[in-house]
């Protein structure tokens, strides 16, 4: 069987389950990729959907598992997480910053894979998507199986998300 034996039990997901898959996840994508050590705090109780002058990074997940990762962050912040990932200068919304986003999403999708799947082949993760602006909603986060984290890095302020549902 290559499901983790310890989600292959449940249909759903506890709280304290996802957190601790967001939280190992973004404390090792951070510090491997980012070179920035974020501090995490109690999840939030509930989905923040509305966004302002900020950048999200989403992954999908589909097979047995279906669901959506995603980064939230102030543009301010992301401009330093790019900068900082890059090992260059970036100061403005552009293609790099959106890559470095996109990328963050990405490595977040795929640690949360390796959870779920030991081999990789019945959860599949979409490409990212990214997107930015002034004000904007985000509904990839369902109140069914969704956690919120909210991680601070030199006092600014980013989220992950969670939601994930077993498929039948």
């Amino acid at each position: 069987m290559s499901l983790n034996a310890d989600i292959a039990d449940t249909a759903r997901f506890t709280e304290e389950q996802l957190a601790r898959y967001v939280i190992d996840a973004t404390k090792d994508v951070f510090s491997t990729m980012v070179m920035m050590d974020p501090a995490d705090d109690y999840p939030l109780k509930e989905p923040i959907h509305r966004f302002q002058c900020s950048i999200t990074g989403m992954v999908g997940f589909a097979g047995i598992y279906s669901g959506v990762i995603s980064i939230h962050c102030p543009v301010a912040l992301a401009l330093q997480i790019t900068s900082s990932m890059l090992g260059m200068e970036c100061e403005e919304v552009n293609e790099d910053l959106n890559d470095a986003i996109g990328e963050i999403a990405n490595m977040l999708g795929g640690s949360v894979k390796q959870v779920l799947s030991k081999g990789g082949m019945d959860v599949k993760l979409s490409i990212p998507t990214v997107i930015s602006g002034e004000d904007y909603t985000v509904n990839s986060l369902s109140d069914i199986d969704c956690v919120v984290i909210p991680f601070k890095v030199n006092d600014n302020r980013f989220l992950v998300g969670l939601t994930l549902k077993k498929e039948d």
